[in-house]
């Protein structure tokens, strides 16, 4: 027990501090995020698409709604699960779109147990059907799929953990794909730390290229990725498709023959100026079935001798420069923001599970967690607040004090006066409810 003098302030000997000041939320705002799950039918989608190994008779806390409460604590920016031990208890969460009592952390380590590799499936589906919803409501037509993948580092005995050379650390290696235009995670699938990048993609991928080959077929889509997805069967499937893509190309002998010819020197050559020159050539690798564009950047610096080369295979036509196709394969660097704020903010590298199957689920979950809040950034802020951080966010909007107040007929929540952003609040949760009459 915490002792008067204990809490006294230095500073002021008449002020102390204690947690007493009744039933009072701290996470306030997150009344916004559960307004827009609902706006987007988030629990009818989840009882129709996600299942689960349900083997209980009797239970106190419905699996939905378990899912809904970690998304929630996600959100609100809480990584460990022994958190809900004490938001349990808040009368705000209490409230959030349910009649039951939220679960303690023993329940969600439970929870985790009825997973199966169909619930994972399932959170795709989920996943899948929340972005088409935005997609709708933002009117998007054109896509990018940014392919990449990523390092979560393990600390234990994890099932299938293994030693990954590149990052010279034990972990696992997942796969990610997001929308280079608008953020969006389209989805993710862990793996062993010991898979090569390129492993398993073209299964990874083919979905989601025949979704939406089906659904919105008249989407342009390109797809990117860096020299681990430089494969044959990556073309192939976009050929298939129709879509376009530009790959980063690694550097071999023949490829630097073919560059070095096309960069001439002569007498009166500035060698104290950098030079940068873009070519086109057809290109055909061993193991490749046909030949294929290859784009050529040549850069020398200022002072040096020989000249630098890069290359990106791609689907475009002579129409498109070589530049063009650099700057378009360029812009994938936002697509490392995205990962780092999937991983900083909404701990998508959680891996303190022993089994496999519980880490790839939280994963997931993670994902959609991320999704929830760039549907709201992307549609429900003005445009001078689209590029804020999930940190900034929870700062300005979720991180507000609030009281409880029930009446007879109705539930009042009240928060801080001294709220400072609380005009783009009220204007946020405008914009949430009139998305309703696109869905």
């Amino acid at each position: 027990m915490v002792i008067l003098q204990e809490t006294t302030a230095k500073f002021n000997n008449n002020l102390h501090v204690s947690h007493t000041g009744g039933r009072l939320s701290s996470d306030s705002g997150l009344a916004l995020v559960d307004e827009f799950m609902d706006a987007f039918h988030f629990t009818e989608h989840s009882k129709d698409v996600v299942s689960f190994n349900e083997d209980r008779r009797y239970w106190l806390h419905d699996n939905h709604k378990i899912l809904k409460q970690l998304l929630f604590q996600i959100i609100a920016g809480y990584k460990a699960d022994l958190s809900a031990d004490i938001l349990q208890h808040d009368p705000l969460l209490q409230a959030l779109s349910t009649d039951e009592v939220w679960a303690s952390q023993p329940s969600i380590s439970r929870f985790f147990d009825r997973i199966t590799e169909q619930t994972i499936e399932d959170f795709q589906t989920l996943n899948q059907t929340m972005i088409d919803q935005a997609r709708l409501i933002r009117n998007d037509t054109n896509m990018i799929v940014d392919l990449d993948s990523t390092h979560s580092d393990t600390f234990g005995s994890q099932e299938q953990t293994d030693y990954n050379a590149h990052y010279g650390t034990n972990g696992y290696h997942p796969l990610v794909a997001f929308d280079g235009l608008t953020g969006d995670f389209f989805k993710a699938k862990l793996r062993s730390g010991n898979q090569y990048t390129s492993n398993g993609v073209k299964a990874f991928l083919e979905p989601l290229l025949d979704h939406y080959h089906q659904a919105i077929p008249t989407t342009d889509i390109l797809v990117r990725g860096d020299s681990g997805f430089a494969t044959p069967e990556i073309y192939e499937l976009c050929e298939a498709f129709g879509s376009d893509y530009v790959i980063r190309l690694k550097s071999n002998r023949k490829l630097t023959h073919l560059a070095e010819e096309l960069v001439y020197y002569d007498d009166n050559h500035p060698w104290d100026e950098k030079e940068t020159y873009y070519h086109s050539v057809s290109y055909q690798a061993g193991s490749w079935p046909k030949s294929h564009r290859v784009c050529i950047r040549s850069t020398r610096e200022a002072g040096e001798l020989l000249f630098s080369h890069a290359f990106i295979i791609t689907s475009f036509s002579e129409n498109i420069v070589p530049k063009r196709v650099f700057e378009t394969y360029n812009k994938r660097g936002t697509m490392e923001n995205y990962i780092k704020e999937a991983k900083n903010s909404f701990y998508f590298d959680k891996t303190d599970s022993p089994r496999f199957i519980e880490n790839h689920a939280r994963m997931m979950i993670s994902v959609i967690a991320y999704n929830i809040i760039n549907f709201m950034r992307t549609i429900c802020f003005e445009k001078n607040w689209k590029n804020l951080q999930v940190n900034t966010i929870r700062l300005r909007l979720f991180k507000v004090a609030g009281k409880l107040v029930s009446t007879a007929r109705r539930i009042y929540l009240k928060l801080s006066s001294s709220h400072v952003y609380q005009a783009e609040f009220y204007a946020v949760f405008r914009r949430i409810q009139r998305i309703r009459c696109y869905i």
